[in-house]
């Protein structure tokens, strides 16, 4: 029997955009554990005026078709200028563009998804591709190989298993491994952790306070400060740009909440932040549909659920302390502070029994520690691929 032929083409109209944004829906319709986001925000993801990731990022989606002209595949191609000027020994570096977004209905079609999305970044000099990576280290890094059972909390991503031995067989090997633990809320963490929380609420030098909603951008800035900061020398760090900040800040502030948002002060000045999210993904589930596209009472759904939300799963997206104070005992304290006085809100006021931190670098000592110590177990691992050109 001959084999089906596979047309890949570049995504170059709004129809062809529209085909490639619904065909994640498709291709995942059977999985009761992948999550439709909503499509008009997916829409806005890849457009350039609308992420302000393409003010330092060229893309080129691409759609597979079979001979009938059906959608059987697709991919995106990215060059990240902000990557590209990032340290070497850190992951990212000259020469390394990515892709992500993959889906495929074979491994056929996914070998020549990927073969094209590599000759994209070959012709733009790229000699090394990371990936997957949808879009930046920021949004959906990795490729999902642990945890497939569950769904995913907001802002993480979700793949069929059938990848990892796909993109395996492409000549990928994985270059980091971001670990995210869930852990249960309800019940009150071990002594030792209660211990350093009460021993830091006796240092008249520290102060962990909400955010101030009426002063949201302020907040924003100061967040961004710590965090760019804290992060600097991680792998895979990529500065986020001002612009990226306020257009993300625009997209969560329905979802902020100022007793889930903290940031510890010493002596006055801001020296650390956790940012806790409610897990917007479990009434997505119920009110987007199939494809994205929410009825009318989906949309009533969603809207009663941001007025007051009450859910099962809180998430920690983003936590940082300075990198002054990472080497010290002070940073482990002020990070169970942070942690402990959300997890009461979280209970009492939003009726979470559930969290989940994460991503976390596997090499990152200090907060594989802290989720240790709180007694949190690893539930989802996502690997980050690299191949040379």
């Amino acid at each position: 029997m001959a084999e089906t032929k596979i047309i890949v083409t570049p995504v170059n109209t709004k129809r062809e955009q529209g085909e490639w944004v619904d065909f994640v829906y498709t291709a995942n319709a059977a999985d009761p554990n992948f999550v439709p986001q909503l499509r008009a925000e997916e829409l806005e993801k890849y457009s350039p005026g609308g992420n302000p990731y393409f003010e330092h990022a060229r893309c080129q989606m691409f759609l597979a078709r079979d001979e009938a002209g059906k959608v059987v595949g697709r991919i995106a191609a990215h060059i990240d200028e902000q990557a590209l000027g990032q340290p070497v020994e850190q992951g990212m570096g000259p020469g390394t563009g990515f892709w992500g977004a993959l889906e495929a209905d074979s491994q056929p079609i996914a070998e020549t998804l990927i073969a094209t999305a590599e000759d994209w970044l070959r012709t733009r000099d790229m000699t090394r591709v990371m990936a997957p990576m949808t879009l930046s280290v920021w949004e959906e890094p990795g490729l999902l190989v642990k945890g497939h059972d569950h769904p995913p909390t907001v802002m993480m991503g979700h793949q069929n298993p059938k990848f990892q031995p796909w993109i395996e067989a492409a000549g990928y090997q994985p270059v980091k491994s971001l670990l995210c633990y869930e852990l249960d809320i309800s019940q009150e963490f071990p002594p030792l952790v209660r211990r350093i929380v009460a021993s830091g609420e006796k240092n008249g030098r520290i102060r962990i306070r909400n955010v101030d909603l009426k002063k949201f951008n302020e907040e924003a800035a100061i967040i961004l400060e710590i965090l760019n900061d804290a992060w600097s020398d991680n792998w895979g760090f990529v500065p986020i740009t001002d612009s990226e900040i306020a257009y993300t800040a625009k997209k969560l502030k329905p979802l902020v909440k100022a007793d889930l948002v903290q940031i510890a002060e010493l002596e006055g000045v801001p020296v650390a932040f956790m940012m806790t999210l409610p897990d917007l993904n479990e009434v997505q589930l119920r009110a987007n549909g199939k494809a994205g596209k929410p009825s009318i009472l989906g949309w009533i759904k969603l809207g009663l659920w941001l007025l007051r939300p009450r859910v099962r799963t809180m998430r920690v997206p983003l936590m940082g302390v300075r990198k002054s104070l990472q080497a010290s005992r002070l940073a482990s304290q002020l990070a169970f502070m942070m942690i402990e006085y959300i997890r009461r809100a979280a209970v009492a006021n939003y009726g979470s029994s559930r969290g989940e931190l994460g991503w976390i670098l596997d090499d990152n000592q200090g907060m594989n520690s802290i989720a240790r110590e709180i007694a949190a177990t690893v539930n989802k691992e996502y690997l980050v691929y690299a191949k040379p050109l």
